[in-house]
């Protein structure tokens, strides 16, 4: 049988009908209140053990009935005293009994266990050497800790001062070798020059005179005559002791000589007319003091104790 048939439905429609006016009953009587039962029993005079539904009964202590009033938001105006009339006291009341009074149950005091009679004076004694030794064992190993960090910075220090002296030397070794350089250098130049002059010597026939495009003697006039060698010699003598500073010009340099027979010069200073710098006039005055003695033998006869000596760069 499908289930959407008149009779299924017709049958469901009881169904739903009985459950809903169970429903409605089983309200009706949650609301029905429980006097309503207690008095249809009491009515029909069943038994009420049979009441499946009872109220419940006030408790009621044994004594007199306490009179209380109630106060507050809840509490209701106390009744009106009412004039009772006097009863006359035919038969004694009954005997209230009081109602019991709860002992007081005396509180339990916890006692402590007693002290030890003799207490143990050597755990106490090891628990304080423990203590001790503890505080000793560190403070060994902060002082350990101390010298491990002395003992690192000072081989810092002295690393650092090694690493120092090593490059101080390093740069005398630099600075040594720099000037070693410079004299070398010095002294090639000077070889040369004194090549060069030696050169010069021998294709212009003479010893000891510079090259030139003609014969001259000081005044720069011809003449070959012995003054001229000597100035040449001169020349020659000054050149071979003459370093050369940077930017030096090809012009010639009048030098007013001061000297004792011999060639010993007293001083040398360069005319003011020298168109050199102060390096280069320091230059050939140094020149003129360190060739000296000057060349003397052989030029007696034309030494000047004050000679005016044109220098000229070669």
């Amino acid at each position: 049988m499908r289930a959407d048939s008149p009779k299924g439905t017709s049958k469901a429609v009881v169904l739903s009908a009985i459950l809903h006016l169970g429903i409605v009953g089983f309200l009706t009587l949650a609301v029905v209140p429980c006097s309503f039962y207690e008095n249809l029993f009491a009515t029909l005079h069943l038994p009420a053990n049979w009441n499946p539904i009872t109220c419940a009964k006030p408790l009621e202590l044994p004594g007199e009935i306490i009179e209380a009033t109630l106060v507050g938001p809840t509490g209701a105006p106390p009744p009106k005293a009412v004039k009772a009339k006097p009863i006359p006291d035919t038969v004694p009341p009954p005997p209230t009994v009081p109602p019991p009074v709860p002992q007081e149950q005396a509180p339990v005091v916890k006692t402590l266990p007693p002290p030890p009679e003799h207490p143990d004076t050597k755990d106490q004694e090891k628990v304080v050497a423990d203590a001790l030794q503890k505080a000793e064992d560190a403070k060994r190993e902060q002082e350990e800790k101390q010298r491990q960090r002395q003992s690192e910075l000072d081989a810092q220090a002295a690393k650092q001062k090694q690493d120092k002296q090593k490059l101080d030397e390093m740069f005398a070794k630099l600075d040594a070798a720099q000037n070693a350089a410079q004299k070398a250098q010095d002294k090639a130049k000077q070889a040369k020059q004194q090549m060069e002059d030696l050169k010069n010597a021998k294709d212009n026939g003479l010893a000891n005179v510079p090259a030139a495009e003609q014969r001259q003697t000081g005044t720069n006039g011809p003449d070959a005559g012995l003054l001229a060698q000597y100035l040449a010699a001169v020349q020659n003598a000054v050149t071979q002791n003459w370093l050369r500073p940077d930017n030096m010009p090809d012009a010639p340099c009048i030098v007013h000589i001061v000297q004792l027979p011999g060639g010993e010069v007293m001083s040398a200073k360069v005319d003011s007319s020298c168109p050199y710098d102060e390096a280069g006039r320091r230059s050939i005055e140094n020149a003129v003091l360190r060739a000296q003695p000057l060349p003397y033998k052989g030029f007696e006869s034309v030494f000047p104790r004050q000679l005016d000596f044109t220098f000229r760069p070669q």
